[in-house]
């Protein structure tokens, strides 16, 4: 499947902003189930674009601003073909051993609610994927999608807590119950195709995959309920949001930042040119 991206994250600030760097982890990697036809990240401010791999293996831009600007636009267009592989992630750069995706971070660390949600559920599955698939569905039973009851910041302990949330939400509850049985897993940006038509949307997607031995990384959608497909744009990997997160950085000067965000995913019958 031919997927088009078109996303835009719009910064507009009272005062001028005098400086700023940001860390951009907006480009797509190639895997098994996925090839980038055409990608493009471009800012409306002239700036300066350098490009690394992270210690994860996603493609990381640092954009540097060193003018004054009240208004920034820093936008991605691609294309990418996409394969279903029924969730399976092979292929794919993988720095660390996967034991490394136990490692608990402040997001993801689990509580005693989350421990007995986990152990609850092990308990009634035949094998590892049967209690992830569980799993999943246990989660979402018991955080309701709701969007501005939570941040950036929030932990998995929290939303557990709050019982609302949204995909990154469920995405780090999800790895906080993994790894607190053994099981590796992490964090997971990028885009979900909802409709054919690409209806804007005010935010990007989040899902984790979790490594089961005989198959490899398999990717769960929490908050849809589903494994992930052809569907799905995969972008950044990390332990957790913060790894992961599409931009992040500071900047000098600028008050009263106002933030936008629109996301465009469509169904495409040719790669851009």
């Amino acid at each position: 499947m031919l997927i088009t991206i078109d996303h835009e994250t719009i910064y507009r600030y009272d005062s001028p902003v005098s400086y700023s760097i940001q860390s951009l982890r907006l480009t797509p990697q190639p895997f098994d189930g996925q090839s980038v036809r055409y990608w493009r990240v471009t800012s409306t401010v002239p700036a300066q674009f350098s490009s690394f791999q992270d210690s994860f293996g996603n493609v990381t831009q640092t954009l540097v601003i060193d003018r004054p600007y009240e208004e920034n636009c820093i936008r991605v267009q691609g294309v990418v073909d996409t394969v279903n592989t029924h969730g399976v992630v092979s292929g794919a750069v993988e720095p660390f051993p996967a034991m490394f995706y136990l490692r608990e971070t402040e997001q993801t660390r689990p509580d005693g609610a989350i421990r007995a949600l986990a152990k609850t559920v092990q308990a009634t599955a035949d094998t590892d994927v049967d209690c992830m698939h569980k799993m999943m569905l246990a989660i979402r039973n018991a955080i309701e999608y709701q969007t501005g009851e939570s941040h950036a910041q929030t932990t998995a302990i929290e939303v557990m807590s709050q019982g609302v949330g949204v995909c990154q939400d469920h995405a780090h509850v999800f790895i906080a119950c993994a790894r607190s049985i053994g099981i590796p897993a992490r964090y997971v940006s990028g885009y979900l195709l909802h409709t054919e038509t690409g209806e804007v949307t005010q935010a990007s997607h989040a899902w984790a995959e979790v490594m089961i031995p005989e198959l490899g990384w398999i990717g769960f959608d929490v908050a849809n309920r589903v494994c992930t497909t052809d569907q799905y744009v995969r972008i950044g990997v990390g332990l957790d949001y913060r790894e992961a997160a599409p931009i992040r950085g500071i900047r000098r000067g600028g008050e009263s930042e106002e933030l936008s965000v629109k996301v465009r995913v469509s169904q495409s019958q040719s790669a851009a040119q």
